[in-house]
């Protein structure tokens, strides 16, 4: 079985604290094996038999939010999904080596739509830049995100629908630790 990772949305920010054995308990309970956590902010790698990925994610968000009391979206990708996510540049390296400067990940579950692509692109400051690559969008924050001259409300309106987000390095690092090559917990 391929090894995929779930990328939660609303996991240990709010207040709202899940501890990485509930959340390993939590995925073994739908059945799904060799779960592991990385680091707390929602980042569950595990195997399955469902091979549909939106029917997955629909049951781990319903479980999630049975067990949990609120709701939880779910992002599911395949380890070489994420791999390639971890290995795209989508903006010049100089542009990353500026002091403060950071790259995050939005995940979505579809595509966006031709309107909704305009919407968020056209959102780009001199600090900020968007890139859209399949169901991924590259922010690129040329200082710090708390810095940043993009609205989030109005991000989240142009996206129209929900998101998760990490740092690139913390894809990176969970594409390196349990890429394809690897099987089994550590």
């Amino acid at each position: 079985m391929p090894r995929q990772v779930a990328l939660l949305r609303a996991i240990n920010v709010g207040g709202r604290t899940v501890g990485k054995t509930e959340l390993r308990r939590l995925f073994e309970e739908l059945g799904l094996t060799n779960v592991e956590t990385f680091i707390a902010s929602g980042n569950v790698i595990f195997e399955s038999r469902v091979s549909n990925r939106q029917k997955l994610e629909v049951q781990i968000a319903r479980h999630l939010q049975a067990a949990l009391g609120y709701e939880v979206a779910a992002f599911i990708r395949t380890m070489a999904e994420l791999q390639a996510v971890a290995a795209y540049r989508p903006f010049p390296a100089a542009d990353l080596r500026l002091d403060g400067a950071a790259l995050y990940v939005m995940f979505l579950p579809a595509l966006l739509s031709r309107t909704c692509r305009r919407d968020v692109l056209a959102l780009a400051t001199s600090q900020d830049a968007f890139h859209i690559r399949g169901r991924e969008i590259y922010w690129l924050g040329r200082r710090k995100l708390s810095g940043t001259l993009v609205d989030g409300a109005a991000l989240a309106k142009a996206i129209g629908m929900p998101t998760s987000m990490r740092n690139i390095n913390t894809i990176r690092r969970i594409a390196e630790r349990y890429g394809a090559t690897r099987a089994g917990p550590r």
